[in-house]
């Protein structure tokens, strides 16, 4: 899903400061890139009132681009990441609390997207503390700043077209259209191209409604998961507990065995009893800049990181979903 990385994993989004530019000439050279963006979007199909709507008193943001050249990620230990900011006792209570509550609803969407919803709800909670955190930014502001900059022009110039088409699309307005300082939409924090393939209007309101209906944005995380191609039924994977020598820093992550194979060679559960005697196949994984902890991870792992990249994020997301449910 990614470029989406610098704003997901449960980290606070920070609200949008007053837009500043140091270039006396910023904001002339700032609206001939929206001109041309209008023009290219009129195009495609955009109503000339969404455009107005979008761009109108439209300003870099300054702030955007700082967080863009500063992304901080990397500097957390997997302890610390895992323990403070994805799997801490207040994510788990409220994870446990919200799957308890949306039962009904999560049973539904699990009905028709064949996706446990102990990995919604784990996404749901990583990447917006549940709906309460979805972002400070304008979208519009967010993307088209990004766009214009430079750095990542053409990927922020499609996100910025896409989302005029979600716009035109009536699903949301410019004002309620808020997010990370990267563009990410929403509870499910969708980058809009990720929207128009992946949100759905499970509520049957007409609108795919990410921001508000909570229907629509958990059974998006739903439709995700599937066309990513989760496999009903299978764990995402586990803890374990290598054999004695085992060396982590000459480990094979590359090479998939049986979970029956993973026993033979010695490989345990984490507290210590045998491995399942399966056919599952699965493949070490070891977390960045952890402390010692090893993981055999199978197919449901590969289709976590789809959502977002990072193997720390895939692990944590894993741990927090066994919480729920």
């Amino acid at each position: 899903m990614l470029a989406r990385r610098t704003i997901l994993g449960g980290v606070a989004a920070l609200a949008a400061a007053p837009a500043f530019i140091p270039h006396a000439q910023a904001q002339g050279g700032f609206d001939a890139f929206l001109e041309g963006v209008r023009a290219e979007a009129r195009r495609g199909g955009v109503s000339a009132g969404t455009l107005q709507r979008a761009f109108t008193g439209l300003r870099p943001n300054q702030r955007v681009i700082e967080l863009d050249r500063r992304q901080a990620e990397g500097f957390l230990t997997w302890e610390e990441y895992r323990d403070r900011i994805m799997v801490n006792p207040t994510r788990v209570q409220n994870g446990q609390r919200n799957y308890a509550e949306y039962r009904s609803l999560l049973q539904a969407i699990e009905g028709r997207f064949r996706v446990s919803p102990r990995v919604i709800v784990a996404i749901w909670g990583v990447e917006t503390n549940f709906g309460g955190n979805t972002g400070g930014f304008g979208v519009m502001e967010a993307l088209a700043t990004l766009a214009w900059e430079g750095r990542r022009a053409e990927f922020f110039r499609k996100e910025l077209l896409a989302a005029l088409r979600v716009l035109d699309g009536g699903h949301v307005s410019p004002a309620r259209m808020t997010g990370s300082w990267a563009g990410a939409m929403g509870q499910p924090q969708f980058m809009p191209t990720n929207f128009e393939r992946m949100a759905v209007d499970f509520d049957g309101d007409g609108r795919r409604d990410i921001w508000d209906s909570r229907a629509d944005a958990l059974a998006s995380i739903a439709h995700y998961f599937q066309k990513s191609g989760w496999r009903e039924g299978e764990p995402w994977g586990r803890a374990v507990r290598p054999p004695a020598g085992f060396n982590i820093d000459a480990a094979d992550t590359g090479g998939k065995r049986s979970l029956r194979d993973w026993n033979r060679l010695g490989f345990r559960a984490e507290d210590g009893g045998p491995l399942p005697a399966s056919e599952l196949e699965a493949a070490l994984v070891l977390p960045n800049r952890g402390s010692g902890q090893v993981f055999l991870g199978h197919h449901n792992l590969r289709v976590i990181r789809r959502y977002n990249s990072p193997v720390n994020y895939g692990l944590a997301v894993g741990l927090l979903s066994d919480r729920f449910g």
